[in-house]
């Protein structure tokens, strides 16, 4: 089964909805952005049963994902888990052919910049992982005006 990006972004934003519906605490007192991730992915897999949607996924095939960084960019008590896990991915475990959508989100009040959330989805876009799409999704805390920026 295949989708439009229109498709995935209904979808997304439809799952942001369903979560500040039924979650509004958890944006209102703030809670680390893997309890978001986590929320927002059990949205997401209602919308597709064909897939696996998993959060901090850290596997390809059989090994442990591994990105290649500059040292800079990577943390080695890695806190923050800025290795090599993405927040949410929609795939089908270990059918690297069904990788569809990549997302690294951030919380409207984190101030960090994304330019490593970016440069995660523009390389899990890339082989050997293949993503189909990259979704850069920034949460906004205090309404309803998300951000999503696709990496095509």
């Amino acid at each position: 089964m295949s989708f439009t990006k229109d498709e995935l972004e209904r979808i997304v934003k439809s799952s942001l909805k369903k979560l500040r519906k039924l979650d509004k605490k958890l944006l209102d007192i703030n809670v680390n952005e893997r309890t978001i991730t986590h929320k927002l992915a059990e949205y997401l897999q209602q919308n597709f049963p064909e897939f696996n949607v998993d959060c901090e996924y850290n596997r390809f095939e059989d090994l442990v994902k591994r990105l290649e960084f500059p040292k800079d960019k990577i943390n080695g008590e890695d806190t923050e888990a800025k290795s090599v896990f993405p927040d949410i991915i929609i795939h089908k475990r270990g059918i690297q052919e069904n990788n569809l959508l990549v997302i690294e989100v951030k919380k409207s009040s984190n101030i960090n910049p994304a330019d490593f959330d970016q440069l995660k989805l523009h390389t899990f876009r890339q082989e050997p992982y293949g993503y189909t799409f990259g979704l850069f999704l920034r949460i906004d805390l205090d309404g309803e005006n998300d951000k999503l920026e696709w990496v095509l």
